[in-house]
């Protein structure tokens, strides 16, 4: 069993950056795919990043690439997430997840049913 604690959020103006932490405990996180959502007031929760087990592979949503970048560091049993110029509409509350899949190939990292643990969530508010 994974636990999960997100971290770093807050209030930014637009244009700013600000670098998310999700801490993981258990000894098997290296065993987990892990990603990243989002859900802003009024709306369906939506996948922002997702990243393999060694951090080899990555994929993000159309609408945060060239701006967030997501990493984990498996000695430290954290996932990150780096987001810069960021925009009023990234304004929600941001999840780390993590999923135990045998293979990269064949699971959707944006579905977030196939996410067994979640964090309860750190909030980012971009003002204008």
């Amino acid at each position: 069993q994974v636990q999960l604690v997100e971290s770093g959020g807050g209030l930014v103006q637009a244009g700013g950056s600000l670098r998310l932490s999700c801490a993981a405990s258990g000894r098997t996180f290296s065993s987990y795919a892990m990603g990243w959502f989002r859900q802003a007031p009024g709306k369906e929760r939506e996948f922002v990043a997702a990243i393999s087990w060694s951090g080899g592979i990555t994929y993000g949503e159309d609408s945060v690439k060239g701006r967030f970048t997501i990493s984990r560091d498996n000695a430290k049993n954290n996932v990150y997430l780096q987001m810069n110029s960021l925009k009023p509409e990234d304004t929600a509350v941001y999840y780390c997840a993590a999923a135990l899949v045998s293979t990269w190939n064949g699971w959707t990292p944006s579905k977030d049913r196939t996410y067994q643990y979640w964090g309860p969530g750190t909030q980012v508010t971009v003002s204008s």
